[in-house]
């Protein structure tokens, strides 16, 4: 399926949240034109894997926004949706600001913190902010979840609305996403009751080594499962022990026993039965073999769009 198909999305972003958003944009059928300026989005250059597997299938046009935005003001004159990602304000004073873009349009921003608050951050920060680094600081968290969750995804959420919006009325809009907002959404459902349930206060609900140095995660909550687990690694005494008030205690016991075998053993004694567990797989054991994705050289489509708006 394809329903964003024929419309037009002009990113301006950098980084990581926008180039994520627009990625979903593209995969649901848009056509995606970056913007990007002279010396090319900045993980070209910081991380060119990431760059290229966010960017694959997405336009490439050079505009130097502080010297002349013409071209970039062309295009989101164009555009059904318009993406950025700098600071409150600077799209404005930079020209490419939401009075650019057409009636029908929808104008995205992508904040870390929201309209007017213009402290630089990043995910870390959100996080912080936000409160859901409290359960496990100072681990830090497997992925950017404020980059892509709270703000790619939540600027999706938001510009997928808006476009149904507009069938119905025929007038666009002007989000404002907040990375942090979203962030405080995210764990708001914990707001009274701020147990670290999920995130480490529980013994069945852990990840616990094995006897080749790798992991295995144990999700057991329901007492079902957990007894199922217990009588499959020999411990059935252990189940009545599921909601006692000393979670580490039975959890030392439970990290005795998986220590035992290796991470394939447990595996194959798990199979087929419900118990919720299963390793702690390596990217390379997650993700199927794919030849490397490949974007748009910088500035590829620069002269073809240029034409194409008669500049």
């Amino acid at each position: 399926m394809e329903p964003l198909r024929d419309l037009l999305v002009v990113d301006l972003t950098r980084y990581l949240p926008g180039p994520f958003a627009s990625r979903e944009l593209l995969r649901l059928g848009a056509r995606v034109v970056c913007v990007e300026p002279p010396e090319g989005d900045p993980t070209r250059a910081l991380a060119p894997a990431w760059h290229a597997a966010l960017c694959a299938g997405k336009e490439s046009v050079v505009c130097d926004l502080k010297e002349s935005a013409e071209l970039a003001r062309r295009l989101i004159a164009r555009a059904d949706v318009v993406l950025e990602s700098f600071r409150p304000g600077v799209a404005e004073r930079l020209g490419v600001g939401p009075g650019e873009a057409a009636e029908t349009a929808v104008y995205c921003s992508i904040t870390g913190f929201g309209e007017g608050d213009g402290r630089a951050g990043h995910d870390i920060n959100y996080l912080g902010w936000a409160g859901m680094l409290a359960d496990t600081a100072p681990a830090l968290p497997p992925m950017p979840i404020a980059d892509l969750a709270a703000g790619a995804l939540g600027a999706v959420t938001e510009i997928l609305a808006a476009l149904l919006e507009r069938t119905q009325t025929g007038h666009g809009a002007r989000l404002v996403v907040s990375m942090t907002g979203n962030a405080r959404r995210l764990v708001d459902y914990r707001r009274h009751d701020d147990r670290p349930l999920l995130t480490g206060a529980l013994a069945c609900y852990r990840i616990y080594a094995t006897a080749d140095g790798r992991w295995l995660t144990i999700g057991a909550l329901e007492p079902k499962f957990f007894t199922r687990l217990c009588e499959l690694i020999g411990r059935p005494e252990l189940a009545a022990r599921h909601g006692e008030a000393d979670q580490e205690a039975l959890a030392a016991e439970l990290a005795g026993v998986f220590a035992r075998r290796p991470l394939p053993a447990w595996l194959e004694l798990f199979e087929g039965d419900d118990v919720c567990a299963g390793p702690v797989a390596t990217l390379a054991e997650a993700l199927p073999p794919s030849a490397p994705p490949v974007a748009a050289a910088l500035g590829e489509h620069t002269e073809a769009w240029r034409a194409e708006l008669a500049l």
